[in-house]
């Protein structure tokens, strides 16, 4: 469910409790329990009745899912069990939360073991409904949603649209594990950049010398994506322009998609007076070809004297957005460097292009760099000052370079 290079150790070791009721969607709690344990979290339960029509205390418990509750006053249960998960968890995530549920949290009834212990949980509470679409339209439930949108200390993750289980279509399946996922670990990690408008870029450029060739660069967006995923974690507001690649976000990130590098470049001119931080991580082809041929070039017509392509340089977005950099603008660069001693050449960067620091790496280490699930860098800031990072998870040294950003 969750790619290795998003993985994040700074929540491991904190307690997360998840309801489930009834619903068919149940199953996929058990796919959500394994990515939290992934991640090092310690899992608790609860299923209500209707909940474990559908999946059992036992499969829970197999996954090492511990404590598990099921109903109010069961045997062996401690008398302070409606109590346990608001005293010892972070955040509490209801997935799939029923309409009754929804209705229980609502009006404040604990008649129970998952209402009374949601309504004793001073923590966060994260809920991810699941119904009939006219269930979930109704004009109770959507009342109790309301309501429930309002308090500071909930979190609701709507449903997706689509087929249900009895063949009705609308708003009622339950959302992507993934957009569950970070949306419980965001209320389970702090808000430092709260409010703060952050722009990110990531993924590779392609300049095209025909319809069907182009030049380009071996980024797949990982560590750009890294950035944007933890700033958005850490309460960012967060825009991201993204050259081709694959990389998953959640949607409360916003996603400009381009191609080029002078598209890159329009729309990160567009943002950037907007935005209170810029964090560059794409890797933008510094030349396109001069000329782009609207037919496809043909072997034949040069297998004699090889092909020949004349290349015009692109705008340099990251020296033009700090030549546009306002006061209370904080502008950080990476920069790929092959040599091993490039403290130099980074320095120079910082003082040409006016960034407030550099994340450098080499990509010639093997294991980090392009495509891998880990790097190793090194923060540079214009005072010579130079923090080195460990190989680690691009997302974990994504939450270091943030952690050094907010210290400065």
């Amino acid at each position: 469910m969750i790619p290795d290079h998003y993985y994040l150790s700074t929540v491991a070791g904190a307690r997360l409790h998840l309801g489930i009721c009834g619903s068919i969607a149940a199953y996929k709690a058990l796919d959500l329990c394994r990515a939290f344990q992934k991640f090092g979290l310690r899992v608790g339960a609860t299923l209500t009745r209707a909940g474990a029509e559908f999946i059992t205390p036992l499969s829970l418990t197999a996954l090492g899912v511990q404590p598990v509750y099921t109903r109010l006053f069961a045997p062996g249960d401690d008398v302070y069990a409606h109590l346990e998960p608001g005293q010892e968890s972070r955040a509490f995530l209801v997935a799939p939360a029923s309409a009754n549920t929804l209705g229980k949290l609502a009006s404040g009834l604990a008649d129970t073991m998952l209402s009374c212990q949601l309504l004793a949980a001073p923590c966060p509470i994260v809920l991810a409904p699941a119904m009939n679409p006219n269930l979930w339209e109704a004009e109770a439930t959507q009342e109790n949603v309301h309501r429930l949108e309002q308090r500071d200390s909930v979190h609701l993750i709507p449903p997706d649209r689509g087929l249900v289980a009895c063949g009705d279509q609308g708003a009622g399946r339950l959302a992507s594990g993934p957009e569950i996922f970070w949306k419980t670990l965001q209320s389970m990690t702090g808000s430092d950049l709260q409010g703060r408008r952050v722009l990110i870029t990531f993924g590779p450029t392609r300049e095209f010398w025909d319809p069907v060739r182009y030049w380009s660069n071996p980024s797949s967006g990982k560590m750009g994506a890294a950035m944007a995923l933890t700033a958005w974690l850490r309460g960012a507001d967060v825009h991201c322009v993204c050259g081709p690649n694959s990389q998953w976000l959640p949607q409360g990130i916003v996603r400009t998609e381009v191609t080029t590098a002078r598209e890159m470049f329009e729309a990160c001119m567009d943002i950037w007076p907007r935005a209170d931080i810029g964090c560059l991580t794409a890797a933008v082809c510094d030349f396109r070809p001069a000329a782009c041929s609207d037919q496809k070039i043909k072997k034949s017509a040069h297998q004699k004297d090889g092909l020949s392509i004349p290349f015009a340089p692109n705008p340099d977005i990251l020296r033009t957005l700090g030549e546009h950099k306002r006061e209370g603008q904080t502008l950080i660069g990476f920069a790929a460097e092959s040599e091993a001693d490039h403290d130099h050449l980074v320095q120079d960067k910082i003082q040409t292009k006016h960034l407030n620091c550099i994340v450098a790496n080499r990509i010639t280490q093997s294991g980090t760099g392009f495509n891998a699930a880990q790097n190793s860098v090194t923060v540079h800031f214009p005072d010579q000052q130079k923090t080195p990072l460990p190989t680690m998870s691009k997302a974990d040294v994504a939450w270091k370079i943030w952690d050094l950003i907010c210290a400065k």
